[in-house]
């Protein structure tokens, strides 16, 4: 970035050359009287009524400096372009820094793009009352609509930072469409301007108020998506930040079942990877996993830390835990699939499980995954309700239970992965947990869904 006053200068600079560039370009321009002050006036005129939008201005004024350009060539094209500038800036009280700016793109653009016009119409032998001339104004047109957005945007990113590519690609790219149309509108007046005289430039005053007012509205509407796309993105960080922290307070509360929830989240995200679920399922299981026991928080420390035999009464109040977790999930936007999973992650093939005893294919395959998961870290990390086992111990169980319990198709996929992939979670490795806890980028979908 650049000061206000290095900025001045260097737009005196452009100004200066554009100048010497003008007195040499004078041979190149036809000094028709009547048509510069129509050009003038409607171009001053539709100034007055310029919408205003993502820091650009719109105004069907460049609609006539397109026609000044090929009717009149470069140097009246830029006369007019740099009397309405000031105009502009003196109605706008623009700082020096930006009118001379202004300035220089002004007298810049319509010089570059109207002597292009000339010397191609010159090379082919086109005039205007050629219908292929017409091809030659709408290619002006787009250059001089091109210079012109480069040299504003390449301003405002010298002072304020940013990259014209991403100006180009947020604003210019949108409105694209719509330029060539209005370069078409340009050759269309300048063809019926050969063939009637000035009487057709009577139309350009319509067309430009119509011309500005698309223009306008297509700007200001990729303004409101835009804020709208932002505000969408704070709410899902602050979607997201809800969750993260729900899963640190369960961390400070029972560090064990937090660290449970990021390696259930780890498998089953690896297990719907190998059994061929896309991405988007992946990270969606992934989610499920990280807060299936979220609604553990319902329980008494009594259960959550204790290690003694759990009563009948305890086992109840344990079962409530997939449609408590549910609840609280479903209460964020975006995140009803997620809520879904969690509630028949305790479900049973055999139609035994809780809290809906949904049997068999009835079970959402992402819950089915998640139980499998859940059962394989269960047994083989320490926990509250019973002592470790090895790893080909907890497969043995996994195997007993297919079919029962869980879906046999997944237990075997899953079995392979361990054996072929070596997937593993380090209960005692914060760096294991941080990283599953990561997991915004891969959950955005579903918050701004």
């Amino acid at each position: 970035m650049i000061t206000a006053r290095n900025l001045t200068l260097l737009s005196a600079l452009a100004l200066a050359i554009a100048s010497l560039g003008a007195v040499a370009l004078r041979d190149t321009s036809h000094w028709d009287w009547s048509v510069l002050l129509v050009l003038t006036a409607v171009a001053i005129a539709s100034d007055q009524i310029r919408t205003n939008a993502k820091g650009f201005r719109v105004s069907g004024g460049f609609l006539a400096i397109g026609i000044a350009m090929a009717l009149l060539g470069p140097v009246p094209a830029a006369a007019i372009n740099v009397l309405l500038t000031l105009v502009d800036g003196r109605r706008a009280r623009s700082p020096r820094h930006w009118l001379v700016s202004n300035l220089a793109i002004a007298a810049t653009y319509p010089l570059v793009a109207g002597l292009a016009l000339y010397e191609t119409a010159r090379a082919t032998g086109l005039a205007p009352r050629d219908i292929s001339f017409a091809l030659l104004v709408v290619g002006g047109y787009l250059l001089a609509n091109f210079l012109n957005f480069v040299g504003a945007a390449g301003a405002r990113a010298l002072i304020e930072g940013g990259t014209v590519g991403g100006a180009l690609r947020r604003l210019f790219l949108p409105l694209l469409p719509n330029e060539l149309a209005s370069g078409a509108l340009a050759a269309g007046i300048v063809c019926a301007y050969a063939r009637v005289g000035v009487v057709a430039l009577g139309l350009l005053a319509m067309l430009v108020l119509l011309h500005q007012y698309l223009m306008g509205e297509l700007l200001v509407s990729e303004e409101r998506r835009e804020e709208l796309e932002q505000r969408m993105t704070q709410l899902a960080s602050l979607h997201m930040g809800v969750m993260s922290a729900m899963l640190q307070t369960l961390s400070l509360r029972d560090k064990m079942t937090a660290r449970h929830s990021a390696a259930v989240a780890r498998y089953s995200r690896e297990l719907a990877a190998a059994a061929g679920l896309d991405q988007t399922q992946q990270d969606l299981v992934h989610t499920a996993g990280l807060l299936h026991d979220i609604g553990k928080f319902i329980f008494p420390d009594h259960i959550l830390l204790s290690s003694r035999r759990l009563s009948d009464e305890d086992w109840e109040t344990i079962k409530r835990h997939p449609a408590q977790g549910a609840k609280v999930v479903r209460q964020v936007d975006g995140y009803g699939p997620v809520a879904d999973i969690i509630l028949c992650h305790h479900e049973r093939m055999d139609g035994s499980g809780y809290p809906r005893n949904l049997p068999g294919d009835e079970i959402p395959v992402l819950s089915r995954i998640i139980s499998i998961a859940d059962t394989y870290d269960v047994m083989t990390a320490r926990d509250s309700y019973r002592d470790p086992v090895s790893s080909a111990e907890a497969v043995a169980e996994l195997q007993r239970v297919a079919g029962t319990q869980l879906d046999a198709r997944l237990v075997e996929l899953f079995v392979e992965m361990l054996a072929a992939r070596g997937v593993a979670f380090r209960h005692a490795d914060d760096a294991d947990f941080q990283a599953e806890l990561a997991f915004e980028k891969r959950v955005r979908a579903y918050v701004t869904a």
